[in-house]
């Protein structure tokens, strides 16, 4: 008879009893005749989808591939680091080894999406789900809800060396929702053609370097199916993918060295893992330009002066914020300070589009979905951008189903206006400003300033996330000055 080992191959073959009176030899080929067809009739079982998913390995990705694995198919990220030494620190201080203990990605997932998910059944899935891009291998062995980071289980690995090196393809198109496919084993995929390892198989894969590779996370919709992350799919609409610029170009830099400590001879290009984006300030700073200038140069109290302001996305071949948009904040911020060093707040104009009103700070209550997932009755709210009103904030509002806005991207199914910058996009504000009668005579100096923040401040007040999620980051500023005359 047959038997498989765990990937569905056969690897013996018996016979139970011998026929009386037969020759060895007859009794030979009789069990290989036998062999052939059993061999013949499990090809064509496979083939039909009738031998169970264990035995065929059919390749599954995004929650199809939920526990089909086991946590020792997959190599720790500090095997890999004997080797890769200087890769393996730079992925230590990346997202991505902290993308499972993050502090806010282990409350919002704790405190808002677990509970959420078993009081709701459309959103029941993430509980699984989420761990499909935060904690792959624990998403691949079934591991889920893991335990807390602090257990220190195998979740703790996030988005591990391995779990990236041995994804082979995708389940369809566009990437979306962890829908790439693995195969784990002694075969390491990576982007350059002849390398040999002392310790695993190498292999080239051009799905690696591609934006769709990235996309199979950095693209997510919700139970409701809106596209609440699309940071691949900006770069796809946008100039970057028409040019061949990949993520990689710009989160994963290359320069010369050795990819491994065993490495006989250095490379051109070797990628760097450092992954940086939102959480890393040196990538913030300057993404976004500004250039300002008033429309007189002599301006006397009482008068009107209208300051233009342009912001321009020269650094990002996606959209500004992207990835997770519902948290994100970039705001800009106009003041004038006089000769007397008075500060005033210019608020912005008002261009009359439908939803403007989510493009421009305010603090009404807002995330009263949070009540529900979090048993909390008569929960009213937070305030919505904890910010100085009536300054342009550049976002993409996210609405759950009773229309109210949510900080829980699982909990959206509208979403309003798209006021974000775009890859090579300039967005013009302007400000129309009355100078005050009693404004000192001299230069007025307009600065504007433009600013981001991770997570919206009273969200993570009320969740006691720590305060680096919500500390200010200064983008870009630029000034511009006019002269009070008599």
């Amino acid at each position: 008879m047959f038997a498989y080992n765990e990937n569905g191959f056969v690897i013996k073959t018996r016979v139970l009893a011998r026929g009386a009176g037969r020759s060895r030899g007859a009794l030979s080929r009789e069990v290989s005749v036998r062999k052939l067809r059993l061999t013949m009739a499990f090809v064509a079982l496979c083939a039909l989808g009738a031998i169970p998913p264990l035995v065929a390995q059919v390749k599954k990705g995004g929650d199809e591939a939920l526990g089909t694995y086991r946590y020792e198919q997959f190599e720790r990220p500090v095997t890999c680091r004997q080797c890769h030494t200087d890769i393996y620190e730079q992925w230590t201080q990346s997202m991505m080894s902290q993308a499972y203990t993050h502090h806010w990605d282990e409350i919002e997932y704790f405190e808002l999406a677990v509970p959420h998910a078993a009081k709701d059944e459309k959103v029941a899935d993430v509980r699984a789900g989420c761990n499909g891009c935060h904690a792959p291998v624990s998403f691949l062995a079934g591991d889920v809800p893991p335990p807390r980071p602090s257990a220190g289980s195998r979740a703790n690995e996030a988005v591990s060396c391995d779990l990236c090196h041995v994804i082979v393809e995708r389940t369809g198109d566009p990437s979306v929702n962890y829908n790439y496919v693995v195969e784990p084993g002694r075969v390491k995929r990576g982007n350059r053609e002849g390398v040999k390892s002392p310790y695993h198989e190498t292999m080239y894969l051009d799905f690696i370097r591609s934006a769709e590779y990235c996309g199979t996370c950095h693209n997510e919709q919700s139970p409701y199916d809106v596209w609440v992350k699309a940071t691949q799919l900006e770069w796809k609409e946008g100039p970057y993918a028409k040019e061949g610029v990949p993520c990689q170009v710009c989160h994963m830099p290359r320069a010369r060295g050795r990819n491994a400590v065993t490495a006989r001879e250095e490379h051109p290009d070797v990628a760097q893992h450092l992954f940086h984006g939102a959480h890393d300030p040196g990538k913030l700073r300057g993404a976004i330009e500004l250039r300002m200038h008033p429309s007189e140069r002599e301006i006397e109290p009482g008068d009107r002066v209208v300051v233009t302001v342009q912001a321009f996305n020269g650094k990002c071949g996606h959209k500004v914020p992207s990835g997770s948009a519902e948290e994100r904040q970039l705001w800009l911020r106009v003041t004038a300070v006089d000769a007397a060093g008075t500060t005033y707040h210019l608020p912005v104009d008002r261009k009359g589009f439908e939803g403007e009103g989510a493009t421009i700070t305010s603090n009404e209550l807002a995330y009263q979905d949070i009540g529900f997932m979090m048993d909390l009755p008569g929960f009213e709210g937070l305030p919505r951008d904890s910010l100085p009103e009536g300054d342009r904030i550049f976002s993409l509002a996210y609405f759950d189903p009773q229309g109210r806005r949510t900080i829980a991207q699982w909990n959206t199914a509208s979403q309003g206006v798209d006021y974000r910058i775009g890859p090579r996009e300039t967005k013009i504000e302007t400000y129309t400003w009355t100078v005050p009668d009693d404004a000192a005579i001299g230069i007025m100096v307009v600065r504007a300033e433009i600013c981001y923040r991770r997570l919206v401040k009273s969200v993570a007040d009320f969740l006691k996330v720590p305060a680096d999620e919500t500390e200010i980051i200064r983008v870009n500023d630029a000034r511009t000055t006019f002269e009070v005359v008599d």
